[in-house]
């Protein structure tokens, strides 16, 4: 799943199935030591308190035990338990090209398959012709694969790549590190039956190049994806994908890191399978 505001041209989803990011605007350099300035203690302290109070407040709730809780109305309309809790279940056991596949022909097979394909569909192999057309022949569905990956092919142009800072092969300068992730934070079906399903995406996306003087600093993003999926050759497989912005929580108080310490993050820590 560039991102600036919102992922509109190569890093999100286009509403032809094609990922589609907002590059940040403009220069200025963020790295070398730029943080955001510290709170007062009096600031520390409140924060401090809030949390023990909060944490005092969840101990007091958990310990209530067997007691009743007084019934509510007009709660009709909010999720149970089963349709926003993991459901510890594994979700495959199998790869293909580096992404889960032969998922369960059921709503949580559904979710687990368009969690997975969002991640890698959102990822910096998209920047690579090779990679990138192997990743859409995995995901898509047979009736699909060439107009996603002609979608691709055309978003994902030596314009896109110049304009953020990548080679032509679409691997990062020297001295630097490119980022391109989609981080999954929960699904939802919208839709389902044994051979279709339409389900909701929610993820959080990192995307720019980290260096000392990069011009287009690692950022996030919050957005929504909805892809429909089809049932075929016994995997759910991806019809076509749209995308959303948000739902975007406040951001927090975090000081920003260095570029070194992205850099060495990005290397260090690999990614999931995504299970429903």
């Amino acid at each position: 799943m560039s991102l600036g505001d919102e992922r509109e041209s190569s890093g999100g989803y286009g509403g032809t199935g094609q990922t589609r990011t907002r590059l940040p605007e403009g220069g200025g350099d963020v790295y070398g030591g730029a943080r955001r300035g510290g709170r007062s203690s009096s600031r520390s302290l409140v924060t401090v308190v809030g949390v023990v109070v909060l944490l005092i407040a969840a101990i007091a709730f958990a310990n209530r035990g067997g007691e009743d809780s007084p019934s509510t109305s007009g709660d009709e309309n909010q999720p149970n338990s089963s349709s926003t809790a993991a459901s510890g279940a594994r979700p495959v056991d199998g790869k293909a090209a580096g992404i889960p596949g032969g998922f369960a022909r059921d709503e949580q097979g559904a979710q687990s398959a368009a969690a997975n394909y969002a991640a890698a569909l959102g990822s910096d192999g998209m920047f690579s012709v090779s990679r990138r057309h192997e990743i859409v022949q995995t995901v898509a569905a047979p009736t699909s694969v060439a107009q996603l990956q002609s979608g691709f092919d055309k978003d994902y142009s030596a314009g896109l790549l110049k304009r953020i800072g990548l080679n032509e092969d679409g691997s990062a300068p020297a001295g630097k590190t490119f980022v391109n992730r989609t981080l999954p934070a929960g699904t939802k079906v919208t839709s389902f039956g044994s051979n279709a399903a339409t389900v909701e995406v929610w993820c959080n996306g990192l995307f720019g190049l980290a260096g000392d003087d990069s011009t287009n600093p690692v950022t996030s993003t919050w957005f929504t994806v909805t892809m429909k999926l089809n049932w075929s050759g016994g995997d759910w497989k991806v019809l076509e994908t749209t995308q959303k912005t948000g739902p975007t929580p406040v951001t927090g108080d975090n000081p920003i890191s260095g570029s070194d310490e992205i850099s060495k993050a990005v290397q260090e820590f690999g990614g999931f399978t995504y299970a429903r």
